[in-house]
């Protein structure tokens, strides 16, 4: 088998998480790098949609995954949040799409599942377990964690 790089993203209109991973040739899987694109809460919505495109088509560029893994569509707390996190998905569908990058999807429970082994585990435990499976110095914040998860997550649905 070849290595594979993927990106999980965990989209946001104001924070956008990302994590980059490869599973080498060898099985191996390896960190490569994780971040929060932040865009600024007072700018309008517009604004912070061109920060998170040209800031995520900045990452894409410099670390050159060929898949990615973003969390499947679902119910946020209000419709305005709802609509915010559709913009925001929007766009990073389309930086995936103009970059070739072949998209998968995945919901919250298989992604829990997959790394902490149960599908209704809290953000701190995930942020752990990707600290202790990604032999990390330190415990990334929530975002950069969502969007390792899903990297994880898909590498494991790869592998399996």
């Amino acid at each position: 088998m070849k290595s594979v790089r993927v990106v999980g993203i965990d989209p946001g209109s104001i924070l956008c998480g990302y994590g980059v991973i490869e599973l080498s040739s060898r099985k191996e899987i390896l960190y490569i790098a994780s971040g929060t694109i932040r865009a600024k809460r007072t700018d309008p919505l517009d604004r912070r949609l061109k920060t998170l495109y040209e800031d995520l088509c900045s990452v894409l560029k410099e670390y050159a995954p060929e898949e990615a893994a973003i969390e499947k569509v679902f119910f946020a707390k209000g419709i305005k949040a709802a609509l915010n996190l559709g913009h925001a998905r929007g766009v990073v569908l389309l930086a995936l799409a103009e970059a070739g990058i072949k998209l998968n999807e995945y919901s919250a429970n298989e992604v829990k599942k997959a790394v902490v082994g149960y599908g209704k585990a809290e953000k701190r435990q995930v942020q752990e377990m990707i600290r202790a499976i990604l032999s990390l110095p330190t415990t990334p914040p929530p975002d950069s964690a969502d969007a390792l998860a899903l990297a994880l997550c898909h590498l494991n649905m790869l592998r399996y």
